[in-house]
């Protein structure tokens, strides 16, 4: 049985669970994953590069997705939708039904293959695919206001571009910003697959750090806690958005 110990970390040498043998192999494991060579630094980095394509990719799609919306919602004067409307939709259909993955190599190897900066790269496949799904939340939040408030501008003599820059637009933005957040966080998840297109970010260099200690339980638990720190922190300032404009409507 003492042979089999090295499978389960748990295990002291009489095979029943040890603490202190416990402690001492995770800080050990601590120690090579994170302290020797300075190894935290690499992780710092690739959280770096991490919140820099979520962060630009995002501006990206709000931009996308806020013209795809305003495109999806025009029709003729009989309803008929627009030929514009037709783009958008095919738009989102084409996006939000192929995985991000395939996009983001469709993007390094067939459409920017000249290319090799690989954040522009990804930071451009991540806004195109969070437009497309940031298209329907804009949708979905002009519609959610009231149209009352658009015949009320159409009435004091606003055109109907107009109405929706000045009066519906500003109004969506209160439903909008929740779900824009949310799809942030999303994002920022999603970019664990850049390492598709040699980006080192958190997740690969969680990856490059196992291969070299031959260890991989430690790199990658860290990444996953770092993860989880950041995204719990936009969660809570999220929640306090919310609070804020709830708190508004009641007023």
């Amino acid at each position: 049985m003492a042979k089999g110990h090295t499978c389960y970390p748990l295990l002291g040498e009489k095979g029943i669970w040890d603490m202190q043998e416990w402690l001492e192999k995770t800080g050990s494991l601590f120690e090579r994953a994170f302290i020797s060579g300075d190894r935290w630094k690499l992780y710092f980095e690739g959280l770096g590069v991490t919140i820099e394509i979520a962060f630009f990719a995002a501006i990206l799609g709000l931009i996308i997705g806020t013209i795809v919306a305003l495109m999806k919602m025009t029709t003729t004067r009989s309803g008929k939708k627009t030929i514009r409307a037709r783009i958008a939709n095919a738009y989102i259909d084409i996006i939000r039904g192929t995985p991000s993955v395939l996009q983001l190599l469709i993007m390094w190897f067939i459409v920017m293959k000249s290319c090799k900066n690989g954040v522009l790269v990804a930071v451009l496949s991540f806004g195109i695919n969070s437009g497309a799904y940031v298209a329907e939340i804009v949708r979905a939040g002009i519609l959610a206001v009231d149209k009352g408030q658009t015949e009320a501008g159409r009435s004091l003599g606003l055109s109907k571009t107009q109405t929706m820059i000045y009066i519906v637009i500003p109004q969506a933005i209160k439903n909008v910003l929740p779900p824009i957040g949310n799809e942030f966080i999303v994002l920022l998840k999603e970019t664990a697959i850049v390492g598709y297109v040699s980006l080192t970010d958190l997740t690969r260099t969680a990856n490059q750090i196992s291969s070299r200690i031959y260890e991989p339980f430690m790199p990658l638990i860290g990444a996953a806690v770092i993860y989880f720190v950041i995204i719990k922190i936009l969660t809570i300032l999220l929640d306090k958005l919310e609070r804020r404009l709830r708190k508004g409507d009641n007023r």
